[in-house]
């Protein structure tokens, strides 16, 4: 039986998709316009650029832009994206308690369901999963004040998750993919219609996202040059080398 017994309200889905999306590039084009190529390159290991034979400042400005970028998009897009659609499929409220994100109140069947909603299925370690529990087992509280039944859930947005026996969880389950989105909204293809209702959304910031990557890979290139290059705009490794090693004397 489905957590929203309601019916998914699609426009409600597809506005938050829409909100999500613009919080998703707003978030991203901030943090490359903040891009610093020194905070960069105090992390970054000179050697492997030496040893890639990379031989000017726009090629490691390019490597190190889109590293940094791709894993910037996968925090930011796993923190604003999917959290307020399954609040939405869900029919759904924002959780008050702490490591829970999602309260469904079903008053026909008097169950209160707790959601932790996660992005992908390798996100918790056993540190975390013991403070999960440990969530879940504080918004029971609230349940057994209301004198409602009490399902935990931790719902991994894509991919897939299989149980197993050993350390299985006792006070909640775990679904992943079209599991999850099933189970909040009784539609067996829910997870496919939500790339549906992204429609032409995401295309409409193409180009301000083009435009701030190639406006923010100029930037990094000069810094660079001005850093870490000699006169003649070559590369100078030593520069680079005892930068990174904190020697700048």
């Amino acid at each position: 039986m489905a957590i929203n017994q309601e019916g998914v309200d699609g426009k409600a889905v597809e506005e938050a998709i829409g909100q999500a999306l613009e919080n998703f590039y707003v978030s991203l084009l901030q943090k490359i316009d903040k891009i610093n190529i020194e905070d960069i390159m105090k992390r970054k290991n000179p050697y492997l650029y030496r040893a890639k034979a990379m031989q000017s400042a726009a090629e490691i400005v390019e490597s190190v832009l889109s590293a940094t970028v791709s894993s910037s998009e996968e925090t930011i897009f796993g923190n604003c994206f999917f959290e307020p659609i399954a609040i939405a499929a869900s029919g759904g409220s924002k959780a008050l308690a702490e490591g829970v994100d999602i309260m469904v109140e079903d008053k026909k069947t008097n169950t209160m369901y707790a959601i932790a909603v996660k992005s992908g299925p390798s996100v918790f370690n056993a540190d975390s999963k013991k403070r999960q529990e440990q969530n879940f087992n504080a918004a029971r509280k609230l349940a057994q004040q209301a004198k409602a039944r009490y399902e935990a859930y931790i719902g991994y947005c894509y991919g897939k998750k299989r149980p197993t026996g050993k350390g299985r969880p006792t006070i909640y389950r775990e679904l992943a993919g079209q599991d999850f989105w099933y189970e909040l909204t009784g539609e067996r293809d829910f997870y496919l219609k939500i790339i549906d209702y992204m429609g032409t959304k995401p295309e409409q910031y193409l180009e301000q996202y083009r435009t701030s990557y190639n406006k923010a890979s100029n930037r990094l290139i000069r810094q660079f040059t001005a850093s870490f290059c000699d006169d003649d705009g070559s590369i100078s490794w030593e520069k680079l080398v005892r930068f990174n090693s904190g020697y700048n004397d």
